[in-house]
């Protein structure tokens, strides 16, 4: 695993294929994961929002396109989007799902934060 706090982005990751989800997502610190589509309304209100949690807090952000990555959405049984889900360590840890503020998910990335 690498570590996420020396490897934060001050902005989200555009994940391209499941071996870089899985290369982003198993690593030490919380990743917060952004599955949305670009047809989606909510998803385009969230953007701002993720991209401000990831300038703001030490956890690393990437983002899934479901129609691209299917399998990844199918995988963590995303059903509608947007869809956060919060890994600590590599593994998952909580879901949000619909536009949260940018309070509640920098609450849970605390909340996860060791």
């Amino acid at each position: 695993m690498t570590n996420a706090a020396t490897d934060a982005r001050d902005e989200p990751i555009r994940i391209e294929s499941a071996d870089h989800f899985e290369e982003v997502v198993d690593r030490d610190g919380v990743v917060l994961v952004d599955f949305h589509a670009e047809w989606c309304g909510p998803c385009k209100m969230l953007e701002p929002t993720v991209e401000a949690v990831a300038a703001e807090t030490d956890a690393v952000v990437a983002t899934v396109d479901v129609d691209s990555h299917g399998g990844l959405a199918a995988q963590f049984g995303v059903q509608g989007v947007p869809n956060l889900v919060f890994f600590r360590d590599g593994e998952p840890q909580k879901r949000a799902v619909g536009v949260q503020s940018k309070e509640a998910l920098t609450a849970v990335v605390a909340s996860l934060t060791r």
